[in-house]
């Protein structure tokens, strides 16, 4: 009898439990933008990009400052991350309908031991992207934008105030709405 007791009483606090759950997750994400994207929308508190140094394939030192005047699509990276890896092709995607139009920066977090750039360079030739890559190789970038996790994504205008802000997985329509906010 007192083992029935006990279980029924286990029972009934676990069903408590989930349903406390239920209703605290079911508050919080309702306040959770989609697809892990905050934005700027008030003029007034724009925050201006930082300017950073990465490398292309060759060496060749490249600038966030050198595309002044464009819109930027910046992505933070590595090959043993999964969900980077997941979002690639979105991103591939989206660099063949905006290339004309915006830049995108798709930055290797290059640390020399976690991540390579010839780990990264083999992944990128195992998937045939198009879209140019730059190596983070003195983490400059990295630490201006606080990518201790990936992936990251900025979305900068012309002028070039930070407008978006995507963490984690990234779909192809929420490039597309945070692209379109870049280049009004």
């Amino acid at each position: 009898m007192k083992n029935k007791r006990s279980f029924v009483i286990i029972l009934l606090a676990f069903i408590l439990l989930l349903g406390g759950a239920y209703f605290a997750y079911d508050k919080l994400s309702s306040d959770a933008p989609p697809d892990n994207i905050s934005t700027n929308d008030t003029p007034d508190e724009y925050v201006y990009a930082l300017d950073f140094t990465v490398y292309d394939a060759d060496g060749n030192k490249v600038s966030l400052s050198g595309f002044s005047g464009k819109p930027v699509v910046i992505n933070f990276w590595a090959s043993w991350c999964g969900i980077c890896k997941m979002e690639m092709p979105d991103f591939n995607t989206a660099y063949n309908e905006y290339k004309d139009d915006v830049v995108f920066m798709m930055i290797n977090v290059t640390d020399g031991t976690q991540e390579t750039k010839e780990s990264a360079q083999n992944y990128l030739s195992d998937n045939n992207f198009d879209f140019p890559v730059y190596y983070d190789t003195d983490l400059d970038a990295a630490m201006k934008y606080g990518a201790n996790a990936l992936p990251l994504t900025y979305f900068i205008n012309g002028k070039g105030q930070l407008l978006g802000r995507g963490s984690g997985l990234l779909s192809l329509d929420t490039l597309h709405e945070a692209i379109g906010t870049i280049l009004e």
